[in-house]
């Protein structure tokens, strides 16, 4: 059944590649469906894979190979929430270790260009804590990483 709401994502004929990527990393993330061309396209032929239906942590998407017209950008993220520092530890080297790339602040960018913020639930807890002095430090902590050291949060949060 099609979902009501669908994430697409475009891609330049690499859209299985990621979603198998995707669903070998990420829990409850799976390839449900792989459609081929129909016919001729701009960027491809009639057998190609044209999209492909996939979830990432239960969220529906689809991958449409639509060629090189458009590109990923940190307009748009997936934010993965993560429980400890080993979950978020093999996340953040799953993306970064196959072709990505590290940012700050919990942000990293896969092989395809999508941007990933790797999130320990700790970090959210401690910039939104009611008291504005923990939520400062824990912020500020934040501000001086690329990949998360939940540690080092729970450190600031503590003071």
């Amino acid at each position: 059944m099609i979902p009501k709401n669908t994430i697409c994502l475009w891609f330049d004929g690499t859209a299985l590649d990621a979603a198998t990527f995707y669903a070998e990393t990420f829990p409850d993330s799976t390839v449900t469906a792989v459609h081929r061309a129909p016919g001729d396209y701009p960027s491809g032929q009639q057998g190609d894979v044209l999209t492909v239906e996939f979830s990432v942590c239960g969220i529906p998407c689809l991958g449409l190979n639509g060629g090189p017209e458009f590109k990923h950008s940190e307009a748009f993220s997936f934010v993965i929430a993560t429980d400890d520092q080993a979950e978020t530890d093999r996340l953040w080297n799953a993306i970064v270790g196959n072709g990505g790339q590290e940012s700050e602040c919990g942000w990293c960018k896969d092989r395809w260009g999508l941007s990933w913020q790797i999130t320990p639930r700790a970090l959210t807890e401690g910039y939104t804590d009611p008291d504005p002095a923990v939520a400062k430090r824990v912020f500020e902590a934040m501000m001086t990483m690329r990949k998360i050291d939940v540690a080092a949060i729970e450190a600031a949060r503590r003071g």
